[in-house]
């Protein structure tokens, strides 16, 4: 049976660019939604982000967002700007929410490829995948030909042949032999300059992955920012994707 996935990550309690990339999914006949992690975080709306992916019964794994705001764990090593919304999403969320997000696993496997919001090779430290080097770690441990990822909230496919290559796409034919480590970007915070949502649709029966890119309202969001009194960078960044 032929499966059209959507993968979303890295939502960040966008509740706008979240809706339109779900309408935009249902338009491009996807069977299933899942997502690589960091639900919440960020923007003004990490309940309704959260009860949507509830309600859907979307397969998603545990981002670092979604660890912090369910735990109590020190913030330390965190920016002040996203330990600040963090402290503040902790204070939205029910024992329901938490619950949930503490069940999350790191990692998962479904039909034949995997999730994991940062790597494989240690995905309790939240490492970040920016280049070739990283990738090759990673690369390691991946069990499946493909593994998609999020985190970085830039889109890039990472492909192991007899070496690791990086780069861009739009689509990807996937070539039997190699693996791919690939990141979907994000629906809530892009930072690649492109202010629209993106996630991506990987198609079994044609074994292709697409890169979607979404327009939303940034203005509607930016506004939710301003009136919960979150930092006004958030707001901003949003206008510009970075």
């Amino acid at each position: 049976m032929n499966e059209r996935y959507a993968i979303l990550g890295d939502i960040h309690s966008n509740l706008d660019a979240f809706e339109a990339t779900l309408d935009d999914a249902k338009s491009q006949n996807v069977t299933r939604f899942l997502c690589v992690g960091d639900v919440i975080g960020y923007n003004a709306d990490p309940v309704p982000c959260l009860d949507r992916i509830i309600e859907m019964s979307c397969t998603t794994v545990l981002g670092n967002h979604d660890h912090y705001c369910s735990s109590d764990t020190e913030l330390d090593d965190f920016h002040p700007l996203a330990a600040e919304v963090i402290e503040w999403t902790r204070k939205q969320l029910s024992a329901n929410h938490i619950s949930f997000l503490q069940d999350l696993s790191l990692v998962k496997l479904v039909s034949g490829f995997t999730l994991v919001h940062s790597t494989l090779d240690m995905p309790e430290k939240w490492g970040y995948v920016f280049d070739e080097f990283e990738a090759a770690a990673n690369f390691s441990y991946q069990s499946t030909p493909l593994c998609f990822h999020g985190h970085t909230h830039v889109p890039v496919v990472f492909e192991r042949q007899k070496r690791v290559t990086r780069s861009r796409f739009t689509r990807l034919n996937v070539t039997a032999g190699s693996h791919y480590f690939i990141n979907v970007g994000s629906v809530g915070q892009p930072r690649d300059g492109d202010p629209r949502a993106a996630y991506c649709i990987y198609d079994t029966e044609a074994r292709s992955v697409e890169l979607r890119r979404v327009t939303y309202d940034v203005s509607k969001a930016q506004e939710k920012i301003r009136k919960a009194d979150l930092p006004e960078r958030l707001a901003k960044r949003l206008q510009f994707g970075k």
